[in-house]
């Protein structure tokens, strides 16, 4: 059978550090080479699309590649990632389907593509040292390979996430447990993914234990850095795991190339209307019988929108008021509150110097108190 990796571009999958996007769109265009034991493909093309929406109730990321091989072979592969909150945001603990669909072909090979989707509890930890959450979950996960039997089995998940206050660093752990076949493998990956004003880099280790199939380990590092806010050059190398699901074997891996984005790359610097020493919930300030006004500070925004758990987390707009300050006026009544900003229709931004809790999926909302 000729499958053969068919992996030329490094696809970084990592719940994000904050809502820093509501849209997002890109093309990668660049080469890599893929070796594995039968032997090696060189892409001297590959093409990469990817897109990515995320909101407090959802994360959406697709990704795909076409590569030109050796002889004119042409390779494709294609992910999607979804998590997807089935309870309201700000609780502690929120039930959660996260799904992957992945497919890989090549022209002078076989078509192949494998699906999971688990079930879990997210548990959000926020304190004064930084912020995470942890999980556990289970669910089926399948694989076909073409003119071959489909394969199931039963996936069993749990996996945690720290970030420390203020760092642009996010750490990951995650352990599977699989049933293939009659038979158990254990896969944990480790991870922590930067992300800083111009470079975004990721550093994973995983291993494979299992009594009945072959035990394994692989790393991976990858670094992107934005040459200008809607230009990346990226980079990436290491090796990855076997996947029975689509009869991928292990092998290593060297890419490099250029991704252009739709949006230019929003800063990560927030800021606050009123600094506070200790974090606290906003206090929003009466005006009147159940209208209450929030404030904020914004440098350099064209355009401001508050969306929370009272709105249905559309972004309603806030009126400048000049000097980078921007208001809201709500009518709400006493009670605890949850929210992100929009800044200029596109950056999710909590802000800063105001209390937060874990959406669930790795980022952060601020809290609102209304008195």
């Amino acid at each position: 059978m000729r499958m053969g990796p068919v992996s030329f571009s490094a696809v970084l999958i990592a719940v994000p550090l904050t809502l820093a996007s509501q849209r997002q769109a890109s093309l990668g265009v660049g080469a890599g080479v893929v070796r594995y034991s039968g032997g090696s493909s060189f892409s001297a093309l590959s093409v990469a699309p990817a897109g990515q929406w995320v909101s407090p109730y959802i994360y959406l990321d697709a990704n795909g590649a076409v590569s030109l091989l050796e002889a004119g072979v042409w390779a494709g592969q294609a992910r999607v990632d979804v998590w997807a909150g089935l309870s309201r945001p700000g609780a502690n603990t929120r039930l959660a389907v996260n799904a992957t669909i992945a497919a890989s072909t090549r022209s002078d090979g076989l078509g192949a593509g494998s699906g999971v989707a688990i079930l879990e509890a997210v548990h959000g930890i926020a304190g004064t040292k930084g912020d995470g959450g942890a999980a556990v979950g289970a669910g089926p996960v399948t694989g076909v390979i073409e003119n071959f039997p489909g394969v199931g089995a039963l996936r069993l998940r749990g996996r945690g996430w720290w970030r420390f206050r203020d760092s642009p660093a996010q750490f990951s752990l995650t352990l599977e447990g699989t049933r293939l076949l009659g038979a158990w493998y254990t896969d944990a990956v480790a991870g922590v993914v930067l992300d800083e004003r111009r470079v975004v880099a990721s550093l994973w280790v995983s291993g494979r234990v299992s009594q009945a199939y072959t035990s394994s380990a692989a790393a991976s590092v990858s670094l992107q850095y934005f040459a200008t806010p809607a230009i990346a050059l990226e980079a990436s190398g290491g090796n990855y795991l076997r996947d029975p699901f689509q009869g991928l074997p292990t092998a290593g891996f060297v890419t490099a190339g250029v991704r252009f984005f739709r949006a230019p790359r929003a800063s990560r610097t927030t800021a606050s209307s009123t600094p506070r020493p200790v974090l606290g919930p906003l206090v929003a300030i009466h005006r009147g019988g159940d209208t209450v006004v929030v404030r904020f500070r914004m440098p350099a925004a064209h355009g401001v929108a508050i969306a929370g758990n009272w709105n249905a987390w559309t972004p309603a707009p806030l009126q400048g008021l000049g000097d980078d300050i921007w208001e809201a006026a709500l009518r709400l009544p006493p009670g605890t509150y949850y929210f992100n900003l929009v800044v200029d229709g596109r950056e999710w931004v909590v802000p800063g110097g105001v209390a937060t809790i874990p959406d669930g999926m790795g980022g952060l909302i601020a809290v609102l108190n209304v008195l």
